[in-house]
């Protein structure tokens, strides 16, 4: 499906959501802070990726601040620690809720720490956005609202997407090998990739799963050898696409085509077994998607901000604009219904479109699912470039085979 670049609308709002200057004055806000809760796994398996939220999070409510904050009032962002863990999270939630007492809630990161959010905000009637929630049927709590892009039903679209894009190469592949984590998510793409390839004519030599926090990936790796296949589907996320490849490099085998679903960004690039390495994204840092101004004025913060934490790799990719895309809703919500009533800001989100800098997002499929706004990227030459669709791709990039 042909996907159109997103339409800039609401510039001058948009603009104002992270202090550009506009010639406007802003007046300090004032009053009791409005507190945003939300859990991250800041310790724990997920915590590689879960630093970029934390960051993007601190970048986004100090911008509000140096405006007029959320309704006059400022904006105190509370955050804890979920230890990568489902059950922690939802006791987490729970206190912020009835401890704490949160005017807004916004998801932790990852499905199975969202599902647990969610459970919790459904059991308040609170609104909860949240930016990594990769199993949709899943979501079916009426007022939760995904700024991960992945449409209602990611197992058939997105490795549809990975499977157009190599068919555009010389030689297409036409055996795979699908090897992935038992974590909720990757595990449902995996999955569905098995039925789209199957659909697709290919050939599938090898399907194997290793338990989410498996440290140990040379079995597998000797698996994946033997099959021979031309790409190798690896549903991995945080850093078990690293693991893997390490143990490949041990037996001194180097994979052809090869995709992973939900990568640590920063160090999968930066590894040099890497080379050419795919993955889903919504976004990166490079024109077109800099060509929003919005965009483009987050990515230098960003940079800054991620460079000075010492993240391997300091650029804004998927997670990053997915976590600010998340933001992004919160804020138009609240502005927009000019309250922080949760089922006042519920409706209007069914009800309309909110512009982001991965695209334009909207809310009325199945369980408030909008549309697939997936693309491919490819590490090449250490960093990470879209490559399909081609209206989507880096300035001069294309595909390449290994």
């Amino acid at each position: 499906m042909k996907r159109a670049r997103p339409v800039v609308a609401s510039l001058a709002g948009a603009l104002l959501a992270l202090g550009i200057a506009t010639g406007q004055a802003f007046a300090a806000p004032s009053g009791p802070p409005i507190r945003i809760g939300s859990t991250l796994s800041l310790t724990g398996p997920l915590s590689g990726t879960a630093i970029i939220h934390k960051l993007v999070g601190e970048i986004y409510v100090e911008q509000l601040n140096k405006k007029n904050g959320l309704l006059g009032r400022p904006v105190e962002w509370i955050v804890k620690d979920d230890q990568s863990k489902p059950d922690l999270a939802r006791t987490l939630y729970e206190q912020l809720i009835t401890v704490d007492k949160v005017d807004l809630v916004i998801g932790p990161y990852a499905t199975p720490n969202i599902v647990s959010a969610m459970g919790v905000a459904q059991r308040y009637n609170k609104m909860l956005v949240h930016h990594t929630m990769g199993i949709p049927g899943l979501a079916k709590y009426g007022m939760q609202f995904p700024a991960w892009s992945v449409g209602p039903n990611p197992e058939v679209t997105v490795p549809n997407t990975v499977l157009d894009a190599l068919a555009t190469l010389a030689k297409p592949p036409r055996t795979v090998a699908i090897v992935t984590s038992k974590f909720p998510s990757v595990y449902l793409m995996s999955k569905g990739a098995q039925d789209v390839i199957k659909k697709r004519g290919l050939t599938e030599v090898l399907f194997l799963e290793w338990e989410f926090g498996n440290r140990d990936y040379g079995a597998i790796a000797n698996r994946v050898k033997d099959a021979k296949p031309d790409f190798v589907w690896v549903g991995a996320i945080g850093l078990e696409g690293n693991l893997l490849l390490d143990a490949m490099k041990k037996i001194d085998y180097v994979p052809p085509l090869h995709f992973y679903m939900y990568p640590a960004p920063g160090p999968l690039a930066k590894l040099p077994e890497a080379k050419n390495a795919l993955a889903a994204s919504i976004f990166e840092q490079h024109p077109p998607f800099t060509d929003n101004p919005v965009a483009a004025e987050f990515v230098k913060l960003y940079n800054d901000r991620a460079a000075k934490a010492g993240l391997a790799d300091n650029s804004v990719e998927t997670q990053a604009a997915a976590s600010f895309s998340a933001w992004q809703v919160l804020e138009a919500a609240v502005t927009a219904t000019k309250s922080l009533d949760d089922k006042a800001m519920s409706d209007w989100l069914k009800k309309n479109q909110v512009d982001t800098i991965q695209g334009r997002l909207r809310f009325d499929k199945t369980n408030n699912y909008g549309d697939d706004l997936m693309r491919v990227k490819q590490v090449q030459d250490g960093k990470w470039v879209t490559v399909w669709p081609k209206e989507w791709a880096a300035p001069g990039a294309k595909l390449l085979a290994q």
